[in-house]
């Protein structure tokens, strides 16, 4: 009988490594699995005969390509010059006084011992010299509120002050009218009151009125509206009409990366670079939105960006040698200036003729001097060409702008 059951075999049991491979490289077909997966299979046999798989953590997981962060656009990356902001202040309420009287075993008459409340925090307005621009500058800002009192004669704690920090030449004004001109490092102007606390019981204790239930609430803070504007945003301006090539002139001369397309209206708002010289003077040169004609009348964004211009000592006029006749669009530029302001086009200023690198530039180039009797520099922000005699001039006229008795 033994002999016949011998000639039968029992199928022996795929062993656990053998399944696993199994798996592995259906897994592998599939995609889910790195190839290196079924390679890096090994199998330790322990006590009893029970076989253990360890496997590498990096190989078993799911291949995947290189997760790299989207990069943002260039838009998103460039901060732009603030020189103005509105901003309401709301300064802290004070704290409410308490109500209650001293209770202790053996003293029934203890009286009242309600404490005051704290004062509100106040917001306070602060020129700091290492602050360049409003750009920081939220549009809402809140006093912290003063505590409660309590009983046993506690007086609440007074709310700390909000500070806003702001650059040299910032001046405040509330509905149009000019308040203060920060000019000195470290100048502080109380901007909005805080709330005084109220009263405890212990407060209105008299002769006549030796208990008092009477307790007052504190006084809601100051609220104000204001405007913070920079007196000077920059020594120089670059003023043109759109797709000009202020921004990548601003480029080519200063360390700044504005934004730059084939587009008009590309630069939506200021942006300001610094041409450094070796004598370590520094020159900053605003990169203001390119203007319409009308722009007085206030057509598109047309006053802002002539707002921007007033607050530049002195202009560089961009003109493209790409349109028709370069030298009108000078006429229009001094137009609209005088118009938003009389004289403003009268600043000491610098022709710039862009876009020399085309090939009808040079006789366009010719055409313009002969219609303007000032000095024109040929640059072109494209190829870098011609740009150190630009750099030089705005030295020059950097230079008599301080002999003049600017601030630099």
């Amino acid at each position: 009988m033994l002999a016949a059951l011998s000639r039968f075999k029992i199928p022996r049991r795929p062993s656990s490594e053998l399944l696993l491979r199994c798996i592995f490289k259906q897994k592998v077909e599939r995609g889910e699995l790195s190839p290196l997966t079924l390679s890096s299979v090994t199998c330790s046999r322990k006590v009893g005969g029970v076989r253990d798989v360890s496997t590498s953590s990096t190989l078993c997981t799911k291949v995947r390509g290189n997760s790299k962060k989207r990069e943002m656009s260039e838009k998103k990356l460039t901060r732009h010059f603030v020189d103005h902001r509105r901003v309401k202040l709301v300064a802290g309420s004070g704290g409410k006084g308490a109500s209650s009287f001293h209770s202790e075993p053996r003293k029934e008459w203890g009286g009242p011992d309600g404490g005051n409340g704290g004062d509100g925090g106040s917001v306070i307005i602060k020129a700091d010299r290492f602050v360049k621009s409003l750009a920081q500058v939220v549009p809402l800002y809140k006093g912290e509120d003063g505590e409660s009192g309590g009983s046993k004669n506690c007086y609440g704690r007074n709310g700390s002050p909000t500070y806003i920090r702001v650059p040299l030449g910032t001046v405040v004004k509330e509905q149009g009218k000019t308040i203060l001109d920060m000019t000195e490092h470290g100048q502080e102007y109380l901007a909005a009151f805080g709330g005084a606390g109220g009263k405890g019981n212990r407060f209105f204790l008299s002769n006549e009125n030796r208990s008092p239930m009477t307790a007052t609430p504190g006084i809601t803070g100051q609220e104000r509206l204001l405007q913070l504007e920079l007196r000077t945003m920059a020594h120089a301006g670059l003023v043109g009409f759109p797709n000009a090539g202020k921004s990548s002139l601003l480029r080519a001369i200063t360390n700044a990366r504005p934004a730059v397309a084939a587009y008009p209206f590309t630069t939506l708002n200021p942006h300001v670079g610094i041409v450094k010289y070796r004598d370590h003077e520094q020159v900053a040169v605003a990169d203001i939105p390119g203007i319409i004609r009308g722009a007085h009348l206030n057509r598109g964004l047309g006053i802002s960006f002539l707002r921007h211009i007033e607050r530049c000592r002195f202009l560089l006029f961009v003109l493209d040698l790409s349109a028709q006749e370069p030298w009108t669009q000078l006429q229009h530029l001094r137009y609209e200036l005088d118009q938003y302001e009389p004289g403003l086009s009268q600043r000491p200023q610098a022709i710039i003729a862009n876009k020399m690198d085309l090939s009808e530039a040079q006789e366009k180039l010719e055409t313009l001097k002969s219609h303007v009797s000032q000095r024109v520099i040929p640059v072109s922000a494209l190829t870098g060409q011609n740009t150190e005699e630009l750099i030089l001039h705005l030295r020059e006229l950097y230079d008599g702008y301080i002999q003049g008795g600017g601030d630099g």
